[in-house]
Order: C-alpha cells, then sequence, then structure tokens
C-alpha cells in the first residue's frame, strides 16, 4: 500500500528539472537530518510568501522591498520543492500530504500576486491574476478527476509565473531607484495575467477534446 501511494505522489508531481541537481538533493537530505515533515516545509512556504506579497505592496514606499519580494519567491518555490522531495525521496509522507501539497500554493499565489499589483500601483491587476492563479490549478485537479491525470502545461503555469514576478521584482527596483517609475511591474503582470488566461483556455481545450474523444 505505501509503495502504491508512493507511485501515485510521483506520478502527481511537477516535473522539475530542479529537483535532480546536487544542491536540491543536498538540501533535501539536510531537512531529512532534521525532525521536519513536508507539512511544516509547506506551511513555511506560506510565511515566505506572505512576507513577499507584503514586500512588494511596499515596494514603491521602499524600492528595495522589491527586491526582498522577489528573494521571499523564490524562497516559497525553494519550499515547495523541498516538502515533495522529503514527502517522497524522504519517504516522510503523511496522510494529509495532499492537502497541504495544494492549499498552501493557493494562499502563496494570491498573498505574492496581490501584493505585486499592489506594488506596481493596480491591485485590480493583481487580484485579476490571483483567481486566474487559482483557475490554472482547479482545471489541473479537475482534469485528474477524470482520470486524465495532472496537466502542467503552460505557457504560464506556476513556475513560469513566479519566474515572471522575480523578474518584475527586480526590474522594478531598477526601474524605481533609476527613474522614479514603476511601468515594468505593469507590463509584467499584465503578461502573467494574458499568460495565465491562455493556460486555462488551453487547459480546457485539452480536456473537451479528451472528453469528446472518451465519448
Amino acid at each position: 500500500m505505501a509503495e502504491q501511494v508512493n507511485e501515485q505522489a510521483t506520478a502527481d508531481r511537477r516535473p522539475l528539472a530542479s529537483r535532480s541537481t546536487s544542491w536540491a538533493q543536498g538540501l533535501a537530505k539536510l531537512l531529512l537530518k532534521t525532525s521536519a515533515t513536508p507539512n511544516a516545509v509547506s506551511a513555511t512556504g506560506i510565511g515566505f510568501a506572505a512576507l513577499g506579497g507584503v514586500a512588494f505592496g511596499y515596494g514603491p514606499q521602499h524600492p528595495w522591498l522589491f527586491l526582498v519580494g522577489a528573494l521571499m519567491v523564490q524562497l516559497r518555490l525553494l519550499c515547495n520543492l523541498l516538502d515533495g522531495m522529503v514527502a517522497v525521496e524522504g519517504g516522510r509522507g503523511s496522510p494529509t500530504g495532499a492537502l497541504f501539497n495544494e492549499i498552501p500554493d493557493r494562499f502563496e499565489d494570491s498573498f505574492l500576486l496581490i501584493g505585486f499589483g499592489y506594488g506596481c500601483g493596480h491591485p485590480e491587476l493583481g487580484y485579476v491574476a490571483a483567481i486566474l492563479a487559482v483557475m490554472t490549478a482547479y482545471l489541473r485537479a479537475f482534469g485528474a478527476s477524470l482520470s486524465f491525470g495532472q496537466d502542467f502545461r503552460g505557457p504560464m503555469a506556476k513556475p513560469q509565473r513566479m519566474a515572471a514576478l522575480t523578474i518584475g521584482g527586480v526590474l522594478a527596483f531598477f526601474e524605481a531607484v533609476l527613474f522614479g517609475s514603476l511601468y515594468s511591474p505593469i507590463i509584467i503582470l499584465a503578461v502573467v495575467i494574458a499568460g495565465t488566461a491562455w493556460t486555462c483556455s488551453r487547459r480546457i481545450g485539452a480536456m473537451s477534446a479528451r472528453l469528446k474523444d472518451r465519448a
């Protein structure tokens, strides 16, 4: 039974090249030498995302906070990477692991995207981006419930959204310091929204095609 659960968890994981890197495996081994649990690592990611959202939101007043926000995005992603490695490779999965694997991500996406919206002076864009991000996750899970497997297709899945926010934070810092303006984060958020909407459309289209084939 444990092997079947482990196989299912592996099949449902987002394919990440970073998972096989030496630095990621080294960090996972360090965590496994402690009493850290995958759920605790997942919960820590929420904290990083909340800090990142606040940092982005106050970036216009203190431009260096845009860099802090970008760093928090990466730390959030690191938690997302390590919780799965501790659970699957480390064999520390728990009955509630599926919940902690999904629910924190929804909070994290929302905190960061909404905070970035406030940071670029257009909070409504942040809320739209957050809604679309949750929608991509819903479509992925819904497809899995129809026995189609997890659909991680982009072009603006979670890794791409977080990469865009990281780049946006760095660009916003330099633009604010050098020119006193904040156009680049608006552009970045608009790209995230357009790309995420396209991602939703592609996932819906894929499910529609497979349902027709099934019929």
